[in-house]
């Protein structure tokens, strides 16, 4: 009789996770695996209702019959990153001098040795099929809902999306949006570029899985593991990485693997890991929080 495998202990910070699966310890080892497929992926979007637009790029690896991903600020790949990856064994991509080559390479190896699932502890939320504003706002949903339901004042955004901050607007939680682009939002409140500068007005933190491949990700982690703060993270980018880092700063992610929402117009799915029970949010998510008092509901401005 063969004997189960054990599980992995959880990594403490993502320098440790690279290291552990370059020594084999989470799944195949990574010196036998070749991506055989990467490809980037170029965004530009913006929807009837909204004022604004915005542009995503994201590196894209296949290993077997999974895609890991890394979103990039746009126009910040060199040419040659694709050339770099195909073929190429997952070992040296996990060392590769560009952080988004090691995530893409990092998320395609653990979502191959960890897929996305309820033996994972992975929830099944589904999209709705419609337009990228109709599957923006019910990803928004998916994510917000991951928030504890009370003592919620102020979230900082670390990666802005119109529809997170839509959806908090909507229970009446106010944010700080936060984004290397800087600007304005959709309602004009300012953008501001240093998030870690912003970390102490805030008593939770909505972040992008974007943070893992521009180096930003650990101080959240950080912060949020030394103070109990809320963590969660919307991932596109590691989708299958973030989940390792739930119960050590991370509390909950909305994880969703290629191909994303705004890729496809039928019905889709994320997955949710963490946060509050499923029975908590049966109802109107939103109740408790409007129970508690709509005079905080508008500390960012405007209306929606």
């Amino acid at each position: 009789m063969s004997r189960p495998r054990s599980v992995p202990k959880p990594p403490g910070t993502l320098d440790e996770l690279l290291v552990r699966v370059r020594a084999g310890e989470f799944g195949a080892d990574p010196n036998q695996e070749r991506v055989s497929t990467a490809f980037r992926t170029v965004q530009a979007v913006r929807h009837a209702e909204r004022a604004t637009g915005y542009r995503n790029e994201v590196l894209s690896v296949r290993l077997g019959a999974v895609v890991g991903s890394c979103g990039a600020e746009p126009g910040t790949l060199p040419a040659d990153t694709i050339d770099d990856c195909v073929g190429a064994r997952v070992a040296d991509l996990l060392a590769h001098p560009l952080a988004p080559v090691r995530i893409a390479a990092l998320d395609a190896h653990l979502m191959r040795a960890r897929p996305h699932g309820p033996e994972h502890g992975a929830r099944a939320y589904p999209l709705p099929a419609g337009s990228s504003l109709t599957k923006s706002r019910a990803r928004a949903r998916a994510v917000v809902d991951l928030l504890p339901p009370e003592r919620v004042r102020t979230v900082l955004v670390v990666g802005v999306v119109n529809s997170l901050l839509e959806r908090l607007r909507t229970l009446g939680i106010g944010c700080v949006p936060c984004d290397f682009a800087g600007g304005r939002t959709e309602w004009g409140e300012e953008i501001r570029r240093d998030a870690e500068a912003e970390l102490d007005r805030c008593d939770a933190i909505l972040a992008s899985g974007m943070t893992l491949g521009n180096d930003t990700f650990e101080p959240l982690r950080v912060h949020a593991a030394s103070t109990g703060k809320p963590l969660v993270m919307f991932a596109q980018t590691g989708s299958a990485i973030l989940p390792h880092f739930v119960g050590a700063g991370v509390s909950a992610v909305c994880a969703e693997p290629y191909p994303f929402f705004w890729l496809d117009g039928g019905p889709g799915v994320v997955h949710r890991y963490g946060g509050p029970s499923a029975g908590r949010r049966s109802g109107d998510p939103g109740a408790v929080r409007r129970a508690e008092g709509a005079s905080a509901a508008r500390r960012s401005g405007g209306a929606a």
